[in-house]
């Protein structure tokens, strides 16, 4: 498998949440005035803050002196229009003013109490609602439940979420302030250490590993799972979760970022998926694998005792894709490899890969240049010994090209194979392969 770029952030970020300074506690009811100084200074917030915001509402909270600075500080509520709702600080006024999502102020503080400047307009009633575009923008499907405020930085702001959709829970992770040109994330509470600061307090660990459970009952995989981790999210937004079986077996789940199970992948293929299983012992199994590989291989004409492999992450057709090192021969190459015994396998030898659009990366096309010096020959060519090579590619004919240059320094040839079925079939000297894709451009073939 071709390595896949997985990582979870796990940041050590988090301020309080909370103004700072002192300002006059509000009124119990919101009245005309503080409305109005609201509606008033909204447009130079929104502007100053850089915030994402349509302002629909607006209030004056309260105002007040810092005891410390002596600076003045107002303290307003906006409600947007299709975004969470804010409460934004003005101190002073040269000073970029300070932005707290609603639900960051409804968090009951250390005595248990909600904050007098807790967001308080209609439009801000259920602050939950104001995180749906963000949680469309991550892609996992979540109707919220609870939701907990963890903290922000100047770039970030971090919810814990747990969804109607799933027990487990997630850490959400949006701009700071929220904007909706920004990314948003969403990653499960499972891969969070426990002792970490972004720890899920919502969801026990049982409901978090629960989702890791019901992927392996839709896996198809006979496993009684005795352990289980999160491993982290590709760029794709996929996840990957290991699970270790109790007959020692072990998977790596790959679910889409919708929520829904995509495949699995046997431990014994997954070394590149970020390091691989290590719940599991895979040395078995992985020598398992190389001899239904060898099986395979020599099946498909390929005489190889196969000693390595890595699969690649597309198919072809279906059928499954993996590069192989071979211990009887130096030349490895890529078997494709039918799923059922009726069907049709091959492998190609590393020098003709890349006609099949798959580069060999565990040895050197060097190690098959002998299969083209053979070519040459049984095609009438036996004064060329390749010494270089290149993959030209494939016509729309079906017609494939690899440029060889001989060790002789002598013009080299281009050859020409069929595709299907697989065959050379005739050497085209260099000097008469201009009008192909541009003709040879190996050292010691220009001149010709």
């Amino acid at each position: 498998m071709r390595s896949i770029g997985i990582g979870l952030a796990v940041t050590l970020i988090l301020s309080a949440i909370a103004p700072q300074g002192a300002w006059a506690a509000p009124k119990a009811e919101i009245t005309k005035d503080q409305r109005a100084k609201g509606m008033a200074a909204a447009p130079g917030l929104v502007a100053a803050a850089h915030l994402d915001c349509q302002v629909a509402d607006a209030r004056l909270i309260g105002e007040g002196v810092d005891p410390k600075t002596k600076i003045k500080s107002s303290l307003y509520e906006l409600a947007c229009t299709g975004n969470e709702g804010l409460v934004v600080q003005q101190a002073g006024v040269t000073a970029a003013p300070s932005t707290f999502t609603c639900e960051q102020m409804g968090e009951p503080g250390p005595d248990g109490k909600v904050s007098s400047a807790a967001c308080a307009l209609p439009g801000n009633a259920d602050p939950k609602a104001g995180f749906a575009p963000y949680i469309t923008k991550a892609g996992v499907p979540c109707t919220i439940d609870k939701m907990r405020a963890i903290g922000q930085s100047p770039t970030n702001a971090v919810f814990e979420l747990v969804c109607h959709e799933s027990p487990g829970g997630y850490i959400l992770t949006i701009s700071s302030p929220p904007r909706l040109d920004q990314p948003a994330t969403m990653n499960p509470c499972m891969g969070y250490p426990e002792d970490s600061n972004l720890a899920c307090k919502l969801t026990d660990r049982a409901a978090q590993f629960a989702i890791v459970d019901k992927l392996a009952a839709q896996s198809g995989k006979t496993c009684t799972v005795k352990d289980r981790r999160f491993i982290g999210a590709a760029s794709s937004g996929k996840l990957y979760y290991e699970v270790a079986c109790q007959d020692g077996k072990g998977y790596v789940l790959e679910q889409n970022p919708n929520g829904a199970y995509s495949k699995t992948i046997d431990c014994a293929q997954a070394d590149a998926l970020a390091g691989g299983c290590t719940l599991t012992d895979t040395r078995q199994a992985k020598t398992e694998q190389a001899g239904l590989y060898t099986k395979l291989a020599k099946a498909a004409g390929f005489n190889c005792d196969v000693s390595g492999y890595a699969p690649f992450s597309v198919s072809e057709g279906g059928k499954e894709v993996v590069e192989l090192v071979c211990s009887n021969r130096p030349d490895g190459g890529v078997g494709i490899f039918a799923a059922t015994s009726s069907g049709t396998s091959q492998v190609f030898d590393c020098a003709h890969s890349e006609l099949k659009s798959f580069r060999c990366s565990l040895t050197k096309p060097a190690a098959a240049y002998p299969n083209l010096t053979a070519e040459l020959k049984r095609l009438g060519k036996s004064t060329c010994t390749v010494s270089n090579s290149r993959v030209v590619g494939v016509t729309s004919d079906g017609m494939g090209y690899v440029e060889v240059a001989c060790s002789d320094g002598l013009p080299g040839y281009m050859i020409k194979f069929s595709m299907s079925p697989f065959t050379p079939k005739e050497p085209v000297a260099c000097s008469e392969a201009r009008g192909i894709a541009g003709g040879c451009t190996l050292p010691g073939n220009k001149k010709g």
